[in-house]
């Protein structure tokens, strides 16, 4: 009997591991993971109706708030300054090439005019479809448009809510009905898929409510996903559209880059992103500019210009994107201080754009002096901070042919040792106030 289950066990086991190995990149998909690779920098948008409390997008579960109560928020939630094509310039103008929409977080609530629920921004006072705007607008200005989707619910009954980690105090009594969820999830990826152009990607989060901690290194649910099913079903209605998931674990199959919260590839610094860094996907750091992800109306914790440089800078030296985070107010207007520190960051990718799009993580990952990108025999070293003696020496993979700043048509004095392997690069320079960036050519 023993030796019978175990059997069963193996099997059901090889079934799951072939199920899971049957995908296949497609020409497509493949193209599409490199465009994402050159893109390097998007945005990020987290925007609901939780912005009207203005204690960001997890309000309903840290209050916590009844849902009877939250489900109120419908009633006048308008966002009337919204402008899709302020939006969409704004990141043309900082250099960004995607955004990353939340269509819906965890709160169920739908920024389209879904025909699956009635919770959703077409019965607000607003009433209009926000995602057909930006849809439209990131088409017209050649942005592309990723979206956010929200795997866990709040808010619905059918979800299997009684597992999960998070959302146990909204009020809710009914049993759930996994079947009906997981077939309500497909409805509303088709809506988006079919409905809406194309889409660069579906950016899921929420896996880890089912989980026995946030941070793990296993793949165990109390419950099954259907990721098979859902992946194969967004690379069907469009082949091009890339997916990726937010559960703080290695890649599984059918996710076409890798996603790392708050952190840059193997640094877990914050604590989300423990993982194992893929060598095969495309890889994405996703932050914010202050604390908060959704709107706070007492977050004044600003990161500095240079500090978001920095990490733009650092994520590619890794071979990875920047997804960088605004959060609209409730009237759909994105306040002063993101705008201001986005229009410093254009700034600098006019003149240093180059040095990331397009490019390979250095022959080093980045060091606490800076990081470095390359594209072919280009190396792009970019000092970030000067170290202390003025100089830099690096092991570098080819032979030097020439040296020069970025920006400046001043002598760089370097020099090769033989003993060492090492070149070695003397900073008699002032240091540009984000980053000072040598251009080295090799042979």
């Amino acid at each position: 009997m023993r030796k019978s289950f175990l059997l069963i066990c193996l099997l059901l086991g090889s079934i799951s591991l072939s199920a899971q190995s049957v995908y296949a990149p497609t020409e497509a998909n493949r193209t599409a993971r490199q465009w994402f690779t050159d893109a390097r920098f998007g945005l990020f948008v987290h925007f609901g109706p939780y912005a009207v409390l203005g204690s960001g997008e997890w309000v309903m579960n840290t209050r916590p708030i009844d849902r009877t109560n939250y489900l109120r928020l419908q009633e006048f939630f308008n966002p009337q300054a919204f402008d899709a094509a302020q939006w969409v310039s704004m990141v043309k103008a900082t250099g960004m090439k995607y955004i990353t929409f939340t269509s819906r977080h965890h709160d169920g609530f739908s920024n389209w005019d879904t025909k699956q629920s009635d919770w959703k921004i077409t019965n607000t006072p607003y009433k209009k479809d926000l995602l057909r705007q930006l849809a439209d607008e990131c088409r017209k200005q050649d942005i592309k448009l990723f979206l956010y989707y929200s795997l866990l619910d709040w808010t619905r009954d059918d979800y299997q809510w009684r597992t999960g980690r998070t959302g146990q105090r909204s009020g809710r009594t009914a049993p759930s009905d996994w079947a009906s969820y997981i077939n309500f999830m497909k409805a509303q990826l088709t809506e988006l898929l079919t409905e809406y152009g194309p889409i660069g990607g579906i950016w899921f989060d929420g896996h880890w409510d089912q989980t026995a901690d946030e941070n793990r290194t296993d793949h165990q649910a109390a419950l099954d996903w259907h990721y098979d099913e859902i992946y194969a079903l967004i690379h069907r209605l469009q082949p091009s559209c890339l997916v990726a998931n937010n559960h703080h674990l290695p890649p599984f199959a059918g996710e076409d880059f890798q996603i790392f919260e708050r952190d840059l590839p193997g640094e877990n610094k914050e604590g989300y992103s423990g993982q194992a860094v893929s060598e095969n996907l495309p890889l994405e750091s996703c932050a914010t500019m202050n604390n908060s992800w959704g709107y706070s109306i007492t977050d004044s914790k600003y990161k500095s210009t240079k500090e978001l440089v920095e990490f733009l800078v650092r994520a590619a030296g890794y071979g990875g994107n920047l997804l960088l985070n605004v959060g609209p107010m409730p009237n759909g207007a994105i306040q002063t201080e993101f705008v201001e520190h986005l229009a410093q960051m254009g700034e600098w990718t006019k003149q240093y754009g180059e040095t990331i799009y397009g490019t390979q993580g250095g022959f080093i990952r980045p060091q606490t002096w800076g990081a470095v990108t390359q594209k072919g025999s280009t190396c792009y070293i970019h000092i970030l901070q000067k170290p202390d003696d003025g100089r830099l020496s690096l092991n570098l993979p080819a032979t030097v042919k020439s040296v020069r700043w970025f920006d400046s048509t001043q002598r760089v004095t370097w020099d090769y040792s033989k003993k060492t392997g090492t070149t070695t690069f003397v900073l008699d320079r002032s240091m540009n106030p984000f980053d000072t960036v040598l251009v080295v050519e090799t042979k």
